[in-house]
């Protein structure tokens, strides 16, 4: 399989950030990892075996990144707005570094974002606020209320980067449309204990007339990486 290792320090964020790359050729797909995971985390949950297919049928490539959420949204002993700062200068990472190098890199138009749980938070949040650049969203057992990691603080920059919040007030139809464009697919399964927060997310999207896809997968899993990939790749297609 072909696999590739990048690391630069990132101007946005101030520190090394990696990157592992799965494929050649086809779509590419940036893949999120979970709040406590990095760019190792979908080839070491057996994720990247899972869609070894599509990867030596150029069907895609994939991009697997690393997350600072340890130092943002996790960081326990950082206040509110630190918090939100950290976030905000992720997002500029993603924008500014890594959705460039991906067109570097691959020349097809399609991009598809893809994530579990805070990785899900991050696909969603980044096609709501950049539809343009996006064409597929696949959220796997995501929460989209940042407001549980910051003890009661609101303020402009954190109402921008919480979809549950922003996505009510999104009233301008070009960018409505845009939204609908994307092909977003909201994914649960039985026991999920993020099943209602995404149940939540979809009816905000529906309040907005957004088209997508909210699907319970009629599983349950003690480990949920048991079924990750197989969403992964179900919905690749």
């Amino acid at each position: 399989m072909d696999r590739e290792y990048q690391k630069w320090k990132s101007p946005s964020l101030g520190r090394d950030m990696e990157i592992m790359i799965f494929g050649k050729e086809g779509a590419p797909v940036l893949l999120f990892p979970s709040g406590h995971g990095g760019h190792l985390e979908w080839d070491e949950q057996g994720g990247i075996d899972i869609v070894q297919e599509q990867i030596e049928k150029g069907y895609n490539q994939f991009f697997c990144v690393d997350n600072v959420a340890d130092e943002s949204f996790l960081n326990t002993e950082a206040d509110a707005p630190v918090k939100v700062m950290r976030e905000n200068q992720y997002e500029m990472y993603i924008l500014d570094e890594v959705l460039p190098f991906i067109s570097e890199r691959n020349p097809s138009p399609f991009l598809i974002l893809s994530g579990v749980q805070m990785g899900a938070y991050h696909s969603l949040k980044l096609a709501l606020k950049q539809p343009s650049l996006v064409h597929k969203v696949i959220a796997m057992s995501g929460y989209y209320d940042i407001n549980v990691h910051l003890n009661g603080f609101k303020d402009e920059s954190s109402y921008f980067i919480n979809p549950i919040e922003f996505m009510p007030n999104l009233n301008e139809d070009s960018i409505l449309n845009a939204i609908s464009a994307v092909d977003i697919r909201l994914i649960s399964y039985l026991n999920d204990p993020n099943r209602e927060a995404t149940r939540r997310m979809s009816d905000t999207l529906w309040m907005k007339f957004i088209n997508h896809n909210h699907f319970v997968w009629e599983q349950d899993a003690q480990n949920p990486w048991r079924l990750f990939p197989e969403m992964l790749k179900d919905n690749l297609i």
